[in-house]
């Protein structure tokens, strides 16, 4: 369904598959333990992070994942990562997620252009029919963002995922379907 060595790019952002190489440029990224408030993992601590990369790593060379660092395009700098997961060929299925984006390039477009690189090869490439997404409730400027996308919440799952500090997270999912495509395409001036 996917090509696990695809490369992406805009004038914005380049999405280029991960390594272990990246490791030193994102623990700098990564050190504000409160970015990880909506995560699955405290990747402010290096040891987490290293298991992060090494386990996105591995799902790219298993084809379980589909594993980017976010690059700048202009100053070719990494500024966060994300992946295509939950794959499932047989429903023409998966998931954009596990994203995260430095601070300082918060709020600047860089995340919705990540998106939509990767909702175009999801639907005009592989064929997809559906793509989800999902984040935390409290999460709201994620759910804010995607739903300025006019990607469509769908419902809440509850105490769905384990969170850092032991806190358990009620997950809203979202989605987009290949019918609706063009619709949000045109919307988002992609």
């Amino acid at each position: 369904m996917i090509d696990f060595n695809i490369t992406l790019a805009s004038n914005q952002v380049l999405l280029r598959p991960i390594e272990s190489a990246d490791f030193d440029e994102m623990k700098t990224l990564t050190a504000n333990p409160d970015m990880w408030t909506y995560f699955t993992s405290d990747l402010s601590i290096e040891a987490e992070l290293k298991i992060w990369i090494e386990s996105a790593v591995s799902a790219r060379a298993n084809k379980q994942q589909m594993a980017f660092t976010i690059v700048d395009a202009k100053s070719s700098q990494i500024i966060g990562s994300t992946r295509l997961g939950s794959i499932s060929t047989r429903d023409e299925r998966l998931e954009i997620g596990w994203t995260w984006v430095s601070e300082q390039y918060q709020g600047k477009g860089f995340n919705a252009q990540a998106k939509s690189l990767l909702l175009k090869y999801c639907f005009e490439e592989c064929n997809a029919i559906r793509v989800e997404f999902k984040t935390d409730v409290l999460n709201i400027p994620a759910r804010k963002a995607l739903k300025k996308m006019g990607i469509i919440e769908e419902g809440i799952l509850r105490s769905h995922t384990q969170m850092i500090k032991n806190r358990r997270r009620d997950t809203i999912f979202y989605s987009v379907l290949s019918s609706e495509w063009e619709e949000i395409k045109q919307k988002n001036d992609w």
